[in-house]
């Protein structure tokens, strides 16, 4: 018997099958949609758009889009993806009928998006009651509070696109400012709110990033004017100005925020003694060789920045090969923030702060589920697109939140979401007046699906 030199079998291929649903996997966010009620908080919000006698009603044509981004879609013709299949999907509107509706809320881009908002925060309620001890509100306090991150990215234009413009790192495109709701190590964010701006807008406008955190603590449940301690905003360097920092102190929110180096802050870090620093922690919590940390405040005219501001320096020896930055001092690569945290010590306080690089985690998501394309010439289409893409991200989370609890799902990005799980096939049956979807019993992520939409089955149950 010989070996076959044929790397794979070659079956016959014919298109003529029938009962099979591609990215059946999907169902598990059709149908934490339905367990958070976003169906009904979307056909209410943007009832004001609905013409008489349509068909399709915004909120599910809305609803759509948002399904077909977080399998991968990009624009609008991708929801080509979800149509044909009326038993999983229900009807979906054509091309041209959701063109007119992006047209038609674009007419009006605040009402709209404050609509898309309101609808937001309703399901995001609801979601974090039902998730109890999973939801990231669960026993916070200035110890453990909600943390919020907020960071600006670069989208790029293809095209003469209404309001792009070059930016800093010569390009062309947008420079939207997004914030997230950390859900921890544990897990992964939500979606706060996006501002889109044209590619040169200000890194550090105090009036953007006042507006940012303004509407994503009004998405936040249950939450009035002075917040607490028990919210934690942390910012690069771009929002360490007085101005915010004076806006959050107002609020009586904690922040850590980066802080620009100057040179007298140079110079003040030359008179620290050896003993005023500390070892640096690794991510983890474990000593950090070579690396630093200690306050500054003493030391600096902090005029016109609130009370109670802290600020706090880390020094470590660049890795061998690492290019020098003009804020290196002496060999030493430094960086700074500011806190208002009133306890810790001051490794763990600059841990906390540099974890905020999972904000960079929570946009390369975004960007993979609709961000990277704003597909429409209007600029306030794409505002539209944008907010659809922040509904995506919320959606995706609370799908982990409800339906993945306990398992690795719960951390993966949209990628792995989509390789393992979205894509997943079944075959349409119908038994006793009944519809079932019948999964791959060999697909090694069907267990993770059937268990995530038992889970959900029981929260309807409850309901």
């Amino acid at each position: 018997m010989s070996n076959s030199t044929v790397f794979y079998p070659q079956p016959a291929a014919t298109g003529d099958g029938s009962g099979v649903v591609s990215h059946a996997g999907l169902l598990l966010v059709t149908r934490t949609a339905e367990v958070a009620g976003l169906p009904d908080v979307l056909r209410e919000s943007l009832a004001p758009w609905r013409k008489d006698y349509a068909v399709h009603d915004p909120g599910k044509i809305v609803l759509d889009l948002v399904v077909a981004m977080i399998s991968g879609g990009d624009c609008v013709t991708d929801l080509a993806i979800l149509r044909g299949r009326e038993s999983v999907f229900g009807q979906v509107a054509s091309d041209p009928t959701v063109s007119r509706l992006i047209s038609t809320l674009a007419a009006e881009p605040v009402t709209a998006l404050s609509a898309i908002a309101k609808a937001r925060a309703a399901a995001r309620g609801t979601v974090w009651e039902l998730a109890g001890e999973h939801a990231p509100s669960h026993d916070i306090g200035e110890d453990s509070p909600l943390i919020i991150d907020l960071d600006a990215t670069l989208l790029t234009a293809h095209s003469e696109k209404q309001d792009a413009a070059p930016t800093y790192k010569k390009g062309y495109g947008f420079h939207p400012l997004v914030a997230f709701i950390d859900h921890g190590a544990g897990g992964t964010g939500e979606a706060g709110t996006g501002l889109l701006r044209p590619g040169n807008a200000g890194a550090n406008t105090a009036a953007d990033h006042t507006a940012v955190l303004r509407a994503t603590l009004n998405q936040i449940p249950g939450l009035g004017w002075r917040a607490g301690r028990k919210i934690l905003v942390r910012t690069d360097s771009a929002g360490g100005t007085k101005e915010f920092l004076n806006y959050m102190h107002k609020r009586c929110l904690s922040y850590s925020c980066g802080f620009p180096i100057t040179p007298a802050m140079a110079a003040a870090i030359d008179t620290l003694p050896k003993a005023a620093w500390t070892q640096a922690y690794n991510a983890d919590g474990q000593p950090r060789e070579g690396a630093d940390v200690a306050e500054l405040t003493g030391l600096l005219d902090l005029d016109g920045y609130p009370g109670g501001m802290r600020v706090i320096v880390r020094r470590e020896k660049p890795h061998h090969g690492a290019q020098l930055r003009f804020t290196d001092v002496n060999g030493w690569r430094l960086t700074c923030f500011v806190t208002n945290a009133r306890r810790g010590q001051l490794a763990d306080l600059e841990v906390r702060h540099r974890r905020r690089a999972r904000c960079e985690d929570r946009i390369r998501a975004a960007k993979a589920t609709g961000m990277t394309n704003l597909p429409f010439h209007d600029f306030a289409k794409n505002q539209i697109w944008l907010a659809l893409v922040e509904l995506a991200a919320d959606l995706t989370a609370w799908t982990q939140m409800l339906a993945l609890p306990g398992t690795d799902a719960r951390t993966w990005e949209i990628k792995r979401l989509r390789l393992r799980l979205w894509a997943a096939a079944a075959r349409l049956a119908r038994h006793a007046r009944t519809r079932r979807l019948r999964y791959d019993q060999h697909h090694q992520w069907t267990p993770v699906l059937i268990a995530g939409l038992h889970r959900l089955d029981g929260y309807r149950a409850s309901g």
